[in-house]
């Protein structure tokens, strides 16, 4: 009887997920069962799903190939000659077509090793060699590998807005009615200035609002612009600069090369400087040098910040620094209060809409993924030290409530960034995946040859 290829089960259907089959796919072995609950969102995640032309990647064309070893690979299927198209910041669902395309090849090529399974993970039980995991519709699926690629977790309501309800409040900003049915002398109130916060501002746009946006966050920060062409850093190697240290080299750098080159150059190094710091020196980069390094280094294409300068020069956008202290709900309407950062000066503002833009969820106390929370009940997971996501090890395996790596159970993408820091963009994920594909398949190989002789 001809052996059977070992099943790798992924929970999530979004980039990472997606763009993990994809890899595994290129390797010979075990099959894949790709598990989503959210079939709009199959191979494009909430970030690639969006149907806005407003809504555009953050990251060149050029840097935008689903595969390490490809780097023009988008930019071939895009149809760009050459350098032709290489700065253009295209729209984020071609982007999500692009993957959607990929995952399709995948299943023409491999119908007998790639399944594609419409439902939510609600559980899983360890077995002596794999899993059984329980997804709605299907009952239960057994698998040789777990792999947890959920993605971000939505954001947790701040304790003053709890029991405020629609259509005054809207904790998720991508409901279909977070930004219609208003009128242009409505004010609206965003709680948080990154990019989600730019994302709804667009889609208010798109919507016909023409009033007042107020995006209020600790420090008032929004992200910066891309240069028009580049990126231009040339090669350094990875600084010393730890913690505080680290720091100052970004501020010293910046004031020396201007902050885009500065931040350039530690992309390719970013991973390596976080595995090297102590647990007190990754909290002062967090606490010092984070709020900053994301404005900077997760950028808007020059069309984005354009439009927002503008919307701001009118006096239709503005950005507030400041914590959010009570709301008075009104009814239609709510009184937001807030204290002004650094001083007792507070300020208040009736608005008829407030909209969640704080980002994902990294508390997984807080996380309302059934199979997570089911994982963690078990002790077969836990929050990484700092409580930024998943703790993992570098080769992506999920630790136990006792600190020991799992084999069979790992991750992938942005629940991983407690052991990386940088995992949210697509040039990071894919070689995430790449490697982790690559391992995978190496680790079931070896096993598969242990047990033949």
């Amino acid at each position: 009887m001809p052996p059977v290829n070992p099943v790798i089960a992924i929970i999530g259907a979004g980039l990472s997920g997606t763009l993990l089959a994809i890899n595994l796919l290129r390797h010979p072995g075990p099959h894949v069962l790709l598990v989503e609950r959210n079939a709009s969102r199959v191979a494009r995640g909430l970030a690639y799903a969006t149907e806005n032309s407003r809504h555009l990647l953050n990251v060149r064309a050029s840097n935008m190939s689903a595969f390490p070893d490809a780097p023009t690979h988008f930019l071939d299927w895009l149809g760009y000659p050459g350098s032709d198209g290489a700065n253009r910041f295209v729209e984020r669902s071609t982007f999500g077509g692009y993957i959607q395309h990929l995952l399709n090849e995948a299943l023409a090529a491999h119908p007998d090793r790639l399944t594609l399974v419409a439902g939510e993970a609600t559980g899983a039980v360890p077995l002596d060699a794999g899993w059984s995991v329980d997804i709605t519709g299907h009952g239960t699926i057994a698998c040789d590998t777990l792999i947890l690629a959920q993605g971000n977790l939505p954001p947790s309501d701040l304790p003053p807005l709890r029991g405020l309800g629609t259509p005054v409040y809207h904790s998720n900003p991508w409901s279909a009615d977070a930004t219609t049915g208003l009128e242009d002398e409505d004010r609206v109130l965003l709680i948080g200035s990154g990019l989600t916060a730019i994302d709804i501002v667009l889609s208010l746009e798109s919507a016909g609002y023409r009033g007042t946006i107020h995006a209020l966050s600790r420090r008032g920060l929004r992200p910066r612009a891309h240069a028009p062409v580049g990126p231009h850093a040339a090669p350094m190697a990875c600084p010393e600069a730890r913690g505080s240290k680290l720091v100052r080299h970004v501020r010293d750098r910046a004031a020396e090369v201007g902050w885009r080159t500065a931040i350039d150059e530690l992309r390719p190094h970013t991973q390596d400087m976080w595995r090297r710091m102590d647990r007190a020196e990754r909290q002062r980069v967090l606490r010092h040098l984070r709020p900053f390094w994301d404005v900077h280094r997760h950028r808007l294409a020059p069309a984005i910040d354009q439009k927002i300068a503008t919307l701001q020069m009118e006096g239709r956008l503005r950005f507030i620094p400041g914590k959010i202290e009570t709301v008075e709900d009104h009814g239609d309407s709510a009184l937001v209060t807030w204290r002004v950062r650094g001083g007792e000066t507070r300020r208040s503002l009736d608005v008829r809409r407030i909209i969640n833009c704080t980002g994902p969820l990294f508390d997984l106390d807080k996380c309302a993924d059934p199979l997570m929370n089911v994982l963690r009940a078990q002790g077969l997971t836990r929050a990484d030290p700092l409580a930024l996501g998943l703790d993992v090890d570098v080769d992506g395996r999920v630790r136990d409530n006792g600190g020991v790596a799992q084999d069979n159970l790992l991750a992938v993408g942005p629940m991983t960034r407690g052991e990386c820091w940088e995992i949210v963009a697509v040039p990071d994920i894919r070689r995430q995946v790449w490697e982790l594909a690559r391992y995978l398949t190496d680790q079931l190989a070896a096993s598969a040859a242990g047990r033949a002789a």
